[in-house]
């Protein structure tokens, strides 16, 4: 399965992805406003193994590459999971390796994670967190239009502190009138 935009393409992962994704997932500066990162890369690995292999996903998980890049370099993933099942909402997580900041390919990804939801998997809400310090993530959910809802008060436990986390939703009817 892919998902191709203007600028980038996602790609379902499979077990060729593997050793980027152990690589990305355990990366504490990648995950740097996270309150828990991966350590053990071989237990990345067996739960990607696990998500591979099922039948009936209740996430998908997408390598980001430039459409630009012949050789199909990975630059990030891209991931939605299902929050609720009867709500029909879904969360959005997406992480692009800093050499490629700056120039909207997270942006680019989270616009067709919010395509892929409404679009494909009949989503009725998409949300997305982050930790309240994490200001760029933040700010890339407003521009896509999603909204701020809560704050979630001392919600993390980051950098030996506990810190706020911010809550942003946008509606299934919000995302079609917008587009």
């Amino acid at each position: 399965m892919e998902l191709v935009g203007e600028k980038i393409k996602l790609t379902k992962i499979s077990i060729n992805d593997l050793d980027f994704i152990c690589r990305i997932e355990c990366d504490k500066d990648l995950w740097y406003f996270e309150e828990y990162v991966y350590s053990d890369k071989n237990e990345v690995h067996e739960e990607y193994m696990n998500k591979i292999g099922e039948e009936t996903p209740t996430s998908y998980d997408f390598i980001v590459t430039m459409n630009t890049d012949k050789s199909q370099t990975p630059i990030g993933l891209a991931q939605i999971w299902s929050d609720n099942e009867y709500r029909k909402s879904w969360e959005i997580g997406f992480a692009i390796l800093p050499e490629y900041w700056g120039n909207g390919f997270g942006s680019a990804a989270a616009k067709l994670l919010l395509q892929f939801a409404f679009e494909k998997l009949d989503a009725h809400k998409v949300l997305g967190m982050c930790n309240s310090n994490n200001t760029r993530s933040a700010v890339l959910m407003e521009n896509l239009n999603m909204r701020r809802e809560a704050v979630f008060k001392e919600e993390l436990f980051w950098k030996n502190k506990w810190v706020d986390q911010f809550y942003f939703s946008i509606l299934e009817r919000e995302y079609f009138d917008r587009k």
